[in-house]
């Protein structure tokens, strides 16, 4: 076993809590504040996780603290103020939940403000530890599907929730290749004043090193997954090579087709309890051993932000846009000032109800 580590948590709500109680589980790791700004939900939390120290003001509780690790689960428009508290607190690693940020401006900023620390920093796109992700995984590794050529990932949930999941894992399942440009295009309005600012509808390519081709569709327009019935698991990734293919369902298994063994196909969804796990504890093993980086590190996080954020530029100011980015910008503002208003089209009814159309 490792060191025991001390931990601070950042926001109460469902996704800080399975964090906190994830730390907990894991023996290398020892949760000792909680931070939220509802004091009342704060109270409830803290009675689960044994009366622990908690406060409302973040940066002042990780000073007292001063948490081997800070992990943060807010709002996405809090990345900078949180990375700062948790530099300041003198937090070894600090996890936070994805988006990486919600401009290139802020993107590039977080990247030099962790390096300058020199701060490990880990981004939760924890669904890869299921199984079957993790079949698709082992068949792209076994050379079973040859050359990869294409990834693909769907979405039906909106860009600032989903979109840098889609990316992260056709990465992954590519040997996580560098992009060299992308070519987007956005539609609708509805959920830019959400607390996940999005187009309603964002498509693009995506032009990997290699020669390999990224396709990615998220929101409104994305097609409907019929053999999944939670419309947020309605996530489809794939992979396609010279001797077949391989896809994964968030919610719907996995299955595969390739000239060696044929059709194969296995059960899977996402399921916090067994994703938490080997992502807390990949924490441990980076901790003690800076050779054993994590799998959701901040440089595989930051290059799909790059990939996302480009997608925007690209969507509303047209053309290609090169990676990678030299220079930041405000894509937030870009979409407020330049996205048409003419409505989103969707692609099946359940997509209108949950992008208020009906």
């Amino acid at each position: 076993m490792s060191k025991q580590y001390t931990v601070m948590v950042v926001g109460a709500g469902k996704r800080g809590m399975h964090h906190a109680t994830a730390f907990n589980a894991n023996p290398s790791f020892k949760v000792v504040g909680l931070c939220d700004i509802d004091q009342a939900r704060l109270d409830a939390a803290s009675a689960k996780l044994g009366g622990i120290k908690t406060g409302t003001d973040a940066a002042a509780l990780a000073k007292e603290l001063k948490p081997d690790v800070f992990c943060f689960c807010t709002m996405p428009n809090l990345r900078i103020p949180m990375i700062q508290a948790g530099i300041e607190g003198g937090a070894k690693l600090i996890a936070f939940e994805k988006p990486v940020a919600l401009t290139s401006a802020e993107v590039l900023t977080i990247r030099d403000m962790l390096a300058k620390a020199g701060v490990k920093a880990v981004v939760s796109h924890q669904h890869r530890y299921g199984a079957h992700y993790r079949k698709i995984k082992e068949i792209v590794e076994s050379g079973a599907l040859g050359r990869i050529q294409t990834v693909y990932g769907s979405a039906t949930g909106w860009m600032t929730h989903m979109l840098s999941h889609l990316i992260d894992y056709t990465r992954w399942y590519a040997g996580n290749p560098k992009a060299e440009w992308v070519m987007g295009q956005a539609a609708g309005r509805a959920k830019l004043g959400d607390n996940h600012p999005s187009p309603d509808y964002i498509a693009g390519v995506v032009q990997f090193e290699g020669g390999i081709r990224g396709i990615y569709e998220c929101g409104a327009g994305a097609p409907d997954q019929p053999e999944v019935a939670k419309w947020w698991g309605k996530c489809r990734m794939s992979v396609q090579g010279t001797e077949g293919f391989a896809e994964v369902l968030t919610n719907g298994g996995w299955r595969a087709c390739t000239k060696s063994g044929g059709y194969q196909s296995g059960e899977g969804a996402m399921n916090y309890d067994l994703d938490m796990p080997p992502y807390i504890q990949e924490m441990a093993e980076w901790l003690d051993d800076d050779g054993k980086k994590h799998q959701n590190c901040f440089e595989n996080a930051y290059a799909g932000a790059e990939i996302m954020l480009a997608l925007q530029q690209s969507a509303v100011l047209g053309g290609q846009v090169a990676l990678p980015l030299t220079a930041g910008c405000d894509e937030q503002k870009l979409l407020q000032e330049k996205l048409s208003a003419k409505p989103v089209i969707v692609s099946f009814p359940a997509n209108a109800k949950e992008f208020g159309l009906v």
